[in-house]
């Protein structure tokens, strides 16, 4: 139900308004009443109606006066113009004020319920796109940490989606001008139960703390924050920032988790390849103290008196027992379970195509059941089937024919539509090409 104030200085003519829309329209509106410019202020502001039917010449506070005020207040309201054709003049203002509707006294009651029809109408359509804009946000605002996630994954191991860094960084509001990242590692005895409570706690944390940044998941015993550096900050001062930002985890940690753990910061560094080298030298920070409950900068140590650190490269999947094996390892999971994954996905369209070979199953037809781009699909079945999708197909269809052919119960014809062809001859020119011989002379031979 809608809120329609009906203003008049005449009790009349609000009455006789209101039973005509309560007569012609029941159940829509609940009338409100103002006797002049002042208490339709006044009751706007108390009640938010959804439409104003104003009487232009009322004493005190004019119609066009009150409509200004209240639309100051309430944008989205509807304001009908209720005129007499003395006041007509008032129009071009009325017009600059969104005053769209207008009722010449006295008022017809075709006039009056289309008019509110109409706007009826158009509160119902903003009432859906705001429900549907509501919908898309929270849609988004779910999915915001998913990219978040896979662009993090980018910058931590080679990870490959369809969209690049830069396209994803760019949906997240995210440059990849200058910045660096921290690794907070977390104790051996870090157990599956807090990792959710921790992560939450961190990323929490991050989002309401310094500047723009990015959040991993937990991997293994450690998570990344890819910070963005502020455009103008000194580096000196970012450092420093940086740092206490480091603390801050630390203490956190400390605080909600109970157990201690150690914070890496990476060099400050350009794009994406920038970023991922800094969150392996924050890799390396974070494991330099054995202790939890520190703070250790790549630079740092890079200035140190011995001068003996080298600059750590991205590390091999393959390394041994190192103090960044921990790492090594999850990194070495993420990839595995990356390409369970996509094996689990092509399974599934391996088993979607062989039920459906025999009929005109298309490529973009598979890759949206797998829920996958189709030029990505395409690029990654060619890479782990080691065929391209057509041939794929092409070969579930020759050997069902070889068997029909073999059978003897169908035509060579029959046995062409029965495994997804429709003109016999292109059927004989892709069986030749694949076998070497006819259909004709693949039967000739069996016999």
């Amino acid at each position: 139900m809608y809120r329609l104030m009906i203003a008049d200085d005449e009790a009349l003519e609000r009455e006789g308004l209101e039973w005509i829309v309560q007569r012609m329209m029941p159940g829509t509106f609940q009338v409100i009443h103002a006797e002049n410019g002042r208490t339709a202020i006044e009751r706007a502001e108390e009640h938010r109606p959804h439409i104003v039917m104003m009487d232009v010449n009322m004493p005190g506070i004019q119609g066009l006066a009150a409509i200004r005020e209240i639309k100051e207040r309430l944008p989205d309201t509807k304001f009908v113009l209720v005129t007499a054709y003395d006041y007509f003049a008032y129009a071009k203002e009325a017009l600059s004020l969104g005053v769209k509707e207008y009722i010449v006294k006295p008022a017809k009651r075709e006039q009056l319920v289309g008019t509110l029809e109409q706007l009826v109408r158009e509160l119902d359509q903003e009432k859906r796109k705001r429900a549907d804009e509501l919908e898309l946000r929270h849609q988004v605002s779910q999915l915001l940490p998913l990219v978040e996630n896979e662009l993090a994954l980018m910058f931590m191991v080679d990870h490959m989606v369809d969209a690049g860094p830069e396209q994803l960084s760019e949906w997240l509001g995210f440059p990849l001008d200058q910045g660096c990242a921290i690794v907070v590692a977390f104790p051996e005895h870090f157990y599956t139960p807090d990792k959710k409570k921790m992560y939450d706690n961190i990323r929490s944390f991050a989002k309401t703390h310094g500047s723009a940044c990015i959040v991993s998941s937990v991997i293994d015993r450690h998570m990344a924050i890819f910070l963005r550096k502020p455009p103008g900050a000194r580096e000196d001062d970012w450092k420093e920032d940086v740092k206490r930002y480091g603390e801050k985890l630390c203490a956190l940690a400390e605080r909600q988790a109970g157990f201690s753990v150690s914070v890496g910061i990476g060099s400050t560094r350009n794009g994406a390849d920038g970023l991922r080298k800094s969150y392996f030298e924050a890799v390396f920070a974070s494991t330099y103290f054995e202790i939890g409950g520190k703070v250790c900068h790549f630079d740092e140590l890079k200035q140190g008196a011995d001068g003996i650190v080298p600059e750590p490269e991205k590390p091999s999947l393959t390394g041994g027992g190192d103090q960044r094996s921990y790492v090594i390892s999850a990194l070495q999971r993420i990839r595995e379970e990356r390409e369970e994954q996509t094996l689990t996905v092509l399974d599934r369209a391996k088993s979607y195509i062989r039920e459906r070979f025999t009929e005109e199953v298309s490529l973009e037809e598979v890759a949206d059941f797998v829920h996958l781009n189709p030029h990505y699909f395409s690029k990654i079945f060619k890479q782990q089937v080691g065929e391209t999708f057509i041939d794929f197909v092409t070969g579930l269809r020759i050997d069902k024919a070889k068997a029909l052919i073999a059978s003897e119960q169908l035509s060579l014809k029959e046995v062409c539509y029965e495994v997804g062809y429709k003109d016999p001859n292109y059927f004989s020119r892709v069986f030749k090409k694949v076998t070497g011989v006819t259909p004709t002379e693949y039967r000739s031979q069996i016999k």
